[in-house]
């Protein structure tokens, strides 16, 4: 008897599926669809993102044995590198960006630093590299840019914890010299030069620098 009750439950179970797949088939059948395009979606486009990673690993590995090779034309170099950046990920974007700027910054200084300023102000980057921006925008900026300018805004970056605060501080220095305030100067260098946690190398600079200055 078992047999037969077994049976019978399982054609009811069977009609209860029919129904319900004939009433709600066409909505699971379109939800599976979507589904399997959402999933094949985020595969081309991981697919996509990667392809466009290699396109500008190898662009920006071409540009910059472009820009080591001996007579290199700086500004038509420059060029490769902005138009690598304008489709490259994230990532080589920027660093295209800071090495157009940076071969920029002999034949075309204005253009140069209108780069590196463009770079620290703009919100995409991260802001490792902005800080980076507005460094080198003041380095190149001596002699060109106001000095109080620069020490302005070079002032946030000259805290401790900033990982260019060593350099920032020698630039800021650099621009007191230049404005002539030889005081301002020699108190910011003797800073850097005793500070322990600068590098080795900036921490000699401000060394000569303090006895070029008679300190």
């Amino acid at each position: 008897m078992s047999d037969i009750f077994d049976e019978v439950d399982e054609d009811l179970r069977a009609d209860r599926a029919q129904r319900f797949l004939k009433r709600y088939g066409s909505w699971i059948g379109a939800a599976m669809l979507l589904v399997v395009a959402a999933v094949g979606g985020l595969q081309g486009w991981r697919w996509y993102q990667d392809r466009q990673a290699v396109k500008a690993a190898e662009t920006f590995l071409a540009a910059s044995t472009a820009a080591a090779a001996t007579g290199a034309d700086a500004k038509a170099v420059a060029d490769r590198f902005g138009a690598t950046a304008a489709d490259a990920p994230a990532g080589y974007r920027t660093l295209a960006r800071l090495r157009a700027a940076a071969l920029l910054v002999g034949p075309d200084a204005p253009a140069a630093l209108a780069q590196y300023d463009q770079l620290s102000r703009d919100s995409a980057v991260e802001p490792l590299y902005r800080d980076l921006a507005t460094l080198l925008w003041g380095l190149h900026g001596l002699g060109v840019t106001e000095p109080a300018q620069i020490e302005s805004r070079l002032a946030p970056l000259a805290v401790a914890g900033n990982p260019w605060h060593a350099s920032a501080r020698e630039v800021r220095a650099l621009a007191a010299l230049q404005r002539g305030d030889a005081a301002a100067a020699r108190q910011g260098l003797e800073a850097l030069a005793n500070d322990v946690t600068a590098p080795q190398g900036v921490r000699e600079r401000a060394g000569r620098l303090l006895t070029g200055l008679g300190g």
